[in-house]
């Protein structure tokens, strides 16, 4: 079992905001806040944000090098995909794989996948 996951991100605020939504939506509660920081916990299982440090900023994200390529979380329903897909839509979030959603994993996987402000994909696929 996974016990959590550390993500460094580049604004503390923009990452806050994007999140607020996010996580909460998928069952996770606030657990932790810091000056640099925030955790939402599900379960024992937790993800922290951290900002990162300025003299790291210069070189940005990008899931093609080594290190995380991105998280996936389990949605209760298709019914929840949608709805989260509006309201990401409503926000301006970009949805990948446009042209394909919601099955660009494949015809018996129902998804969506987006980016967060430091372009980290997130994928929400339901059973």
């Amino acid at each position: 079992m996974l016990h959590h996951v550390e993500i460094n991100i580049s604004d503390l605020q923009q990452s806050r905001q994007f999140y607020e939504y996010i996580l909460p939506t998928m069952g996770y509660e606030l657990y932790q806040e810091w000056p640099k920081g925030f955790s939402y916990k599900f379960g024992d299982t937790y993800i922290v944000f951290v900002q990162t440090e300025e003299k790291h900023l210069e070189t940005p994200y990008h899931r093609g090098r080594v290190g995380l390529n991105h998280l996936a979380f389990h949605a209760t329903s298709r019914k929840q995909i949608d709805e989260i897909t509006e309201q990401l839509e409503n926000q301006n979030i970009t949805i990948l794989y446009k042209n394909r959603h919601p099955y660009a994993g494949g015809e018996d996987y129902y998804a969506v996948f987006f980016e967060d402000p430091d372009r980290i994909k997130l994928e929400i696929v339901a059973p």
